[in-house]
């Protein structure tokens, strides 16, 4: 059995709530072992075999078929999501926020470009913003982007209105570095 994490996009946001007991009941209704939701966000720990991306295909149907919306879902192994978190490339500063945003189903190694095209170009139309580097910076990680932002500006900036809105708005998912610390220990 591997370790995995599931990074649900848009849970207990927007009108969208799914209790945790709920969230666990599904992962373990599916066969899933050691299953640990972490914090309110859709961030779900469990151990399971196969693939990530047939993994994926099964917790979206299932959520999708419980809850009745369109549930799109990233699923990472441990050492993939410490690989991202280790690679992080912004040093932590006083009164910033340290976000990864996960380009959902993309795979690889931090710094692999080798994405999808319609991941790629999520990726590039974000890289290609004009951003002040004063109050924000983003990065290409390859299945990720690394993004700092000044924190109370996570959703007036020019990142966070690019990837919070449009076509990638469904296809990225993002966490704070602490949050992805927390889902390794």
């Amino acid at each position: 059995m591997t370790r995995y994490i599931a990074l649900l996009r848009g849970i207990n946001v927007g009108g969208r709530t799914i209790k945790s007991a709920e969230l666990s009941e599904v992962f373990r209704s599916l066969g899933y072992d050691a299953v640990k939701t972490v914090l309110a966000s859709g961030n779900v720990v469990f151990e399971a075999d196969g693939k990530a991306s047939a993994l994926r295909t099964e917790i979206e149907r299932a959520l999708s078929d419980t809850f009745g919306y369109d549930a799109k879902v990233h699923v990472l192994d441990t050492d993939a999501l410490a690989a991202i978190a280790d690679a992080y490339p912004f040093p932590a500063r006083e009164g910033w926020h340290r976000y990864v945003v996960f380009l959902i189903g993309a795979s690889g190694a931090p710094g692999s470009m080798d994405r999808p095209a319609e991941l790629d170009a999520v990726a590039r139309h974000a890289l290609g913003l004009e951003i002040d580097p004063e109050r924000e910076q983003l990065a290409d990680g390859g299945p990720v982007l690394y993004w700092t932002v000044e924190r109370g500006h996570t959703l007036d900036s020019v990142v966070g209105k690019g990837i919070g809105s449009g076509k990638g708005k469904a296809m990225t998912t993002n966490r704070n570095l602490n949050t992805l610390e927390k889902l390794l220990r």
